[in-house]
């Protein structure tokens, strides 16, 4: 597939690592020569030095024969631009932009084929947004990630001494939850993927996905760890985009306190958030921390525009008492280095926003595909389609597909029903079938299963 990709900025760049090795046609055009000189240096794709929005930077990007166009540079306006301009000047099928303004959302009739021409619209801030609020409804999860439009969810948890499936086989888990289906789609200890299966024993300190219907989520949480403590109290650092989207989205179900440094800035949160106390100041001031009960909070959010200051943030919050901490890291490299330590949660909204650009990437019908583990894993929700003459799935159970080495099948939807797979699971046509894909390198493997062939038989 040939892809022009218009900004070398985190989600840029993260979606051109995800896919230039999955034999795309890349070219990634940028304003900034040493963005673009950077990737270039890592990977194998073009770069073109320019403004997204000028057809004559399109055209040298390779516009009149691409087959999908991803705006995301910082500014709304030059991706939208762009996408009506490769509709127009080079109709190419498939145009992405990323949306950050509100106002904009608010408003999607302006997004349609008949003026902007944009086919589908992500919102980083919105996606890190809901990853946050899902954290904050599940205490203890790692990540929550949701599938067939909220009625599945897979979550992944650290396993704990004490907890009451931790040193016994997976088998066992139908013993304490003899009325409800779940199912652990894989099991990270360290850096080892471990494919999960009725004999095998999970430890202490394994990082465990498992999958549910949602209304059971927490019943299985309680198998892994003791239940934490409901949240009551979050207190948010930084008033940007996130911090706003996050307060507004709890501020009717939580006691919230957010701290902001700008005076004109805060001002204009109080105004907009009707339950949510804001205060001026720097969210490293110890001395602010304490006078406002940091010890208090159940969650710590720090998400400023600063890597630095939310790891800072974090660490000082956490080491003056606050239950959780999440800090919002922008740098991939900063992640894997702070998180698990004296910061529970460390999020990279790269990494949270990927997933809805990439169903739109990949072969096959692909409704939902979330990233795992700094993109080394997938979690995809997949759709079946043709029929027993035409698919490799349709008419087949489970076990008798021939899925890549490590792949597990969690789920099926088949309309509202919710379907925890077992070997002897049976696949229809129309399925959304939930796999979990240990090895990003096995996805190529995984879009040729789910591709309508000719007769393949």
């Amino acid at each position: 597939m040939k892809i022009i990709i218009l900004g070398a900025g985190q989600v840029g760049a993260t979606l051109a690592e995800n896919l230039v090795s999955e034999a795309n046609d890349l070219t990634v055009v940028d304003i900034d020569a040493n963005r673009l000189a950077q990737l270039q240096d890592r990977l194998d794709l073009r770069t073109v030095l320019g403004a997204g929005s000028h057809p004559s930077v399109l055209r040298a990007a390779g516009a009149e024969d691409a087959d999908m166009l991803v705006a995301v540079t910082q500014s709304d306006e030059t991706n939208m631009l762009a996408c009506k301009l490769a509709a127009t000047l080079f109709n190419i099928p498939t145009k992405i932009a990323r949306i950050r303004a509100n106002d904009y959302l608010k408003n999607p009739e302006i997004f349609t084929p008949e003026s902007l021409c944009v086919d589908h619209i992500i919102s980083p801030e919105q996606e890190i947004t809901d990853y946050l609020r899902r954290l904050i409804d599940y205490p203890g999860a790692l990540q929550v990630l949701d599938f067939a439009e909220g009625k599945v969810r897979l979550v992944a948890m650290r396993a704990y001494h004490g907890g009451p499936l931790v040193g016994h086989e997976l088998r066992d888990m139908r013993k304490h939850l003899p009325n409800m289906e779940a199912r652990v789609a894989a099991i990270f200890r360290g850096n080892r993927a471990i494919i999960p299966e009725g004999r095998t024993v999970i430890e202490s300190g394994d990082e465990v996905f498992f999958i549910a219907a949602a209304e059971n989520i927490r019943s299985v949480m309680k198998e892994m760890r003791h239940a934490d403590k409901k949240v009551r109290r979050v207190m948010i650092a930084g008033g940007g985009n996130i911090g706003r989207r996050l307060a507004a989205a709890l501020e009717n179900d939580f006691q919230v306190k957010l701290i902001d440094h700008n005076k004109n800035n805060s001002a204009r949160l109080a105004a907009e958030l009707h339950n949510t106390l804001i205060m001026v100041g720097d969210a490293t001031d110890e001395e602010l921390l304490g006078d406002e009960n940091v010890d208090d909070m159940d969650v710590f959010c720090a998400l400023t525009n600063d890597d630095e200051d939310n790891i800072m943030a974090s660490l000082l919050a956490k080491r003056m008492g606050a239950r959780k901490v999440i800090a919002l890291i922008n740098r991939a490299s900063y992640v894997d280095l702070v998180q698990g330590g004296q910061i529970d949660i460390a999020v990279s909204p790269a990494q949270a926003t990927i997933g809805p650009l990439l169903s739109h990437v990949r072969r096959g019908d692909m409704a939902v595909v979330h990233s795992l583990r700094r993109g080394a894993a997938e979690a995809l929700e997949a759709v079946v389609h043709g029929d027993a003459k035409t698919s490799k799935l349709v008419s087949r159970r489970v076990e008798d597909v021939k899925w890549p080495e490590g792949v597990t099948v969690g789920a099926i939807i088949r309309g509202e029903q919710v379907i925890i797979a077992h070997h002897d699971t049976m696949i229809e046509s129309e399925d959304h079938i939930i796999l979990f894909v240990p090895n990003k390198r096995m996805v190529p493997k995984v879009e040729k299963l789910f591709q309508v062939g000719f007769g393949f038989l």
